[in-house]
């Protein structure tokens, strides 16, 4: 079974849906036979590389709050995200573009790193001091603390249509779905469920599409001719 994610690295319920679909994924009894794939989403496409800015003055105007009440915001994600033993700082934290991450991700998807390093940039953005923005070369170093190869990196980050179209072609699948926000997770291509929700929803809804992933079912009929990797079956004249 399948479970796609759509994300971006900028989402605070990213970070935080991300955890509780893991908690219920750990707790799930055939985990072991769902794969699941982190999709592409930017929150602001249009975004220049080098624009980058603090997080809580981007809230007040984006929202039409005070800094007051967007700060207030920042201190209830940041309880829900140390609920879910997830580091996060309220205070001084920047925003910018993420297309570059994103395309990193699909490199390191190619690599079967792609876990270790969303991962990796959710921390980095969400719980350490130094940007993830608009700096090729920390991109590098946390894409080498997830497992992959720090020139690679680096070659992906200097070309700027490096799996630009894979970054594109998710965004216009999210759209196709109808995710309008992240984070969306798509079970099986048969369930979504938008935001990020308690585990037990995920819980539930892993469980329903389970019961509906139905193996094959081997109607035997006894032996009959076939062939396989040693080659085929020769009918015997009687």
């Amino acid at each position: 079974m399948r479970v796609e994610i759509w994300s971006d690295i900028a989402c605070p319920w990213c970070y935080v849906g991300k955890a509780r679909f893991e908690k219920a994924l750990a707790a799930f009894p055939h985990h072991d036979r769902v794969e699941v794939v982190h999709r592409s989403f930017e929150l602001d496409p249009g975004r220049a590389k080098d624009d980058t800015g603090p997080v809580i003055p981007m809230l007040a105007k984006k929202y039409g709050m005070s800094e007051a009440q967007a700060q207030a915001a920042e201190d209830n994600v940041g309880a829900q995200a140390a609920a879910e033993g997830l580091g996060y700082r309220t205070r001084g934290r920047d925003h910018g573009n993420t297309f570059d991450m994103h395309r990193l991700l699909h490199f390191a998807k190619e690599q079967g790193r792609q876990g270790e390093l969303i991962q990796a940039l959710y921390e980095a953005n969400f719980a350490e001091e130094a940007s993830v923005f608009g700096d090729d070369e920390r991109l590098v170093a946390l894409a080498v603390t997830a497992g992959l190869d720090a020139d690679a990196a680096r070659a992906v980050l200097a070309d700027a249509e490096a799996y630009a179209d894979d970054v594109r072609a998710d965004e216009r699948e999210a759209a196709q779905l109808g995710a309008t926000g992240v984070p969306f997770f798509v079970i099986d291509r048969k369930y979504g469920v938008s935001g990020a929700q308690p585990a037990d929803v995920f819980s539930q809804a892993l469980a329903q599409a389970w019961a509906e992933h139905s193996p094959l079912t081997l109607i035997d009929r006894g032996e009959a001719d076939a062939c396989g990797p040693d080659g085929c079956a020769v009918p015997q004249q009687s």
